[in-house]
């Protein structure tokens, strides 16, 4: 049985999505349908930090809100995630541009359901022979850029300091670990550090005020008693 990936469908055409969506969950997949470019965004912006990201867009050229072209662009900015569109433009050149804004395929309404599934299984195919960015550390919603040394939650940057990034970016490349405050001040300090190791504590609630709902329950960074901290449970 396949993963549940997750497809994002972005047309305004009602019977296009309920054609499309019928035929992508009988073949197993998890499918968010959108009817406007902006729906469509926010979907595909509030799952990129998540452990289901969307795995592939299938997107109409021509919708109310802003182009098919715009959107590709905008996914294209940051992201390989493959993009195949649907469009009645079947002229060669809006497929050839199409293709060079960062397109992987083009279907042409009307299409046969078939083929539009053989098209979705090869895009797929073709992406999971891409190899993945090591420069990024997820967990649930929160997600560190280790390149550009940025931390974002649901899709917002969250500013930290020096200190708060080394010791966050270090609970979150081991997740299962429980690190004693002797490691982190060591990880953000050096080994040779003999300062106070309470001060863990104070960069521990900083980052808290930072990232959680409710630093005093937190479940981002979690508290064992005695030992030190690890990041929250899922």
């Amino acid at each position: 049985m396949k993963d549940m990936q997750t497809v994002l469908v972005v047309d305004d055409e009602v019977k296009i999505l309920s054609l499309v969506r019928s035929y992508l969950e009988i073949n197993g997949y998890a499918v968010f349908c959108a009817k406007n470019g902006r729906e469509g965004m926010e979907f595909f912006e509030s799952r990129r930090s998540s452990r289901n990201p969307v795995s592939l867009i299938l997107l109409d050229l021509m919708l109310p809100d802003f182009s098919g072209e715009e959107f590709c662009k905008k996914v294209r900015q940051d992201s390989d995630v493959p993009i195949i569109m649907i469009t009645a433009k079947v002229e060669e050149e809006n497929i050839i541009h199409g293709l060079n804004i960062g397109a992987d395929d083009y279907v042409t309404k009307p299409f046969s359901p078939r083929q539009l599934m053989a098209r979705v299984e090869a895009a797929l195919r073709r992406s999971s022979g891409r190899k993945t960015p090591q420069n990024f550390l997820y967990y649930d919603d929160l997600i560190v850029d280790t390149e550009k040394r940025m931390v974002s939650r649901n899709g917002k940057a969250v500013n930290l300091t020096r200190d708060e990034y080394h010791i966050l970016t270090l609970l979150m490349s081991r997740q299962a670990k429980i690190f004693t405050r002797e490691e982190i001040l060591a990880a953000i300090k050096g080994a040779d550090y003999d300062g106070f190791d309470r001060s863990v504590d104070t960069h521990i609630k900083k980052i808290r005020a930072k990232i959680e709902d409710d630093p005093k329950a937190p479940k981002y960074i979690i508290t064992v008693y005695g030992m030190g901290y690890r990041l929250g449970d899922l």
